[in-house]
């Protein structure tokens, strides 16, 4: 797992704000890149085509005007002389010419090799009568070569050439590339504003999108943590707005229907509590009848007597019943309280096993006397391990084990284990998970069992105010095993007040001891 300081400074890097930068960034650069690429080329060829255009001009000029002075056929003096005073149209001296006739070349430029010639440039001056052109770079410059053949024409032809000159001309383009120079350095001076331009722009427009989505964030944690009425402004009338005035809607109805379950939860357990407290009342008054009569049973006809029977055990099955009930609607009411005090924890559990004839029945595997002692509610621990020990009698096999041991459990500090093991089938992978449910019974078709389908769920809330933990699993070689965790010591070592957050509770009180704490 990564930390939490590189866990929010990766959530920081792929947050709205930094794409939304990144995106106009990369826009901005892309249309910066783009526009100055077109305005470059664009610039570039209008420059070169203009000088282009200027020298072919200039060459046809001046070669039109001296042309008709050369001799022919001529030697390579007067071809010599001739491209001299072709180079010479040229006031700064830029242009170095090449005359070819009849195998013969000359120079303007004594000894000049004339480098920047290529052979596919010779063969279209060769090939065509049309003036050619070519760009040509060197190591350390651009040169434009154009090269032009000169007819001579007689009366009877307008086009019939009478004898071959071809003349070349090199001209360095310095002033050229250095307007080219001028343009890159012109077009990397705009990107960089631009740029920056964008990343502002893209900056204003997060500022203004992320504060209602991070308004939306802090309304949509505190919803999380309970607070149902919080709402947000709704300013403008774009998207974002809509988004807002959508979550009001949506918290307000989430707000009025949690509402309604919340009373609706309420009354139920009200009524649970009351009909339960009313219930004792009579049935304590059918258990006094039914010890009367079971008293009496021997002396009965045998169907009255298997009638008197039943009757008594329904009402023991009943009042066990209304018990778990008033139990479980203390703790849903918040009136469950610990009273806690240092015990031996294994004398508690021998106790528990006395009280209800199981010494001989569950196999105990207890420390001895005052090795292991702990803060608890003495009361409290007995309904755990007895709901826990019958659990197991009831619906797994024999042998049934009870062990207890001090362990290191998930949290910090010493802790109690107590493990309840049975010898059945186990508990079915499906059933597993639901096991501390309330009313839950694996075998839907059995509506009447011998338990009241609260043991578990009431073993669990018991744990749970003391800090510890309970769960169920089963065994690699058979049977289900059920696991308690108990800290050892608590921080506070006066009588705890309830341990769950509910709502007030102003219905009847029980001061009356359960069945577990009669037995």
């Amino acid at each position: 797992m990564r930390p939490l300081g590189t866990r929010v400074r990766t959530h920081r890097l792929r947050g709205l704000r930094v794409r939304l930068v990144v995106a106009f960034a990369l826009v901005a650069a892309v249309t910066a890149t783009t526009t100055g690429a077109l305005t470059f080329r664009e610039a570039r060829t209008g420059v070169l085509q203009q000088s282009q255009d200027t020298v072919i001009v200039q060459l046809r000029t001046q070669v039109t005007r001296l042309a008709p002075a050369l001799v022919l056929p001529a030697g390579r003096d007067e071809l010599r002389k001739f491209a001299a005073e072709v180079a010479g149209a040229e006031p700064s001296g830029a242009w170095r010419v090449l005359v070819v006739y009849r195998g013969l070349e000359a120079t303007s430029v004594p000894d000049d090799p004339f480098e920047e010639l290529t052979p596919a440039l010779r063969e279209a001056v060769d090939s065509r009568s049309a003036t050619v052109f070519q760009r040509v770079n060197r190591a350390d410059h651009t040169a434009l070569v154009v090269g032009m053949s000169v007819a001579f024409t007689s009366s009877l032809s307008s086009s019939w050439p009478l004898t071959g000159l071809q003349v070349f001309l090199t001209v360095p383009q310095t002033t050229e590339q250095a307007y080219v120079d001028a343009l890159v350095t012109a077009v990397e001076r705009a990107a960089v504003p631009a740029l920056a331009l964008a990343v502002l722009l893209a900056l204003l427009a997060a500022r203004g999108v992320l504060r209602p989505v991070r308004a939306l964030r802090h309304a949509t944690r505190s919803i999380a943590e309970g607070r149902l009425d919080t709402r947000l402004a709704v300013d403008g009338s774009d998207e974002l707005a809509e988004l807002s005035h959508t979550f009001n809607e949506t918290a307000a109805a989430l707000e009025e229907s949690v509402a309604e379950l919340r009373g609706m939860e309420a009354r139920a357990r009200r009524f649970a509590a009351d009909v339960s407290h009313e219930l004792r009342t009579p049935l304590a008054a059918m258990s006094a009848v039914t010890d009367v009569l079971d008293e009496d049973a021997a002396g009965l006809d045998p169907d009255t007597a298997t009638a008197v029977r039943l009757i008594s055990e329904e009402t023991v099955k009943l009042a066990r019943l209304v018990d778990d009930l008033m139990e479980i609607s203390r703790f849903d009411a918040g009136a469950a309280v610990l009273h806690l005090d240092e015990i031996d924890l294994a004398e508690s559990l021998r106790r528990t096993l006395a009280a209800r004839g199981w010494t001989d029945t569950v196999e105990a595997r207890l420390p001895e006397p005052d090795a292991l002692r702990g803060r608890v509610d003495p009361r409290r621990l007995d309904v755990v391990v007895a709901n826990l020990v019958g659990n197991a009698l009831r619906h797994g096999a024999r042998p049934v084990r009870l062990s207890l041991h001090e362990g290191e459990g998930s949290g910090a500090g010493r802790r109690a284990v107590i493990e309840v093991l049975d010898s059945g089938p186990g508990i079915p992978d499906d059933v597993l998970p639901h096991v501390f449910e309330r009313f839950y019974k694996s075998d839907a078709a059995r509506s009447r069992t011998e338990g009241s389908g609260l043991g578990l769920a009431i073993t669990e809330e018991n744990v749970r105010m003391h800090g510890g933990t309970v769960r169920a699993a089963n065994r690699p070689k058979g049977g289900a095993v059920f696991t308690v965790e108990l800290p050892l010591r608590r921080d506070e070592p006066t009588r705890d007040g309830p341990t769950r957050d509910g709502p007030t509770w102003d219905g009847p009180t029980w001061d009356e001891p359960t069945r577990e704490e009669r037995a």
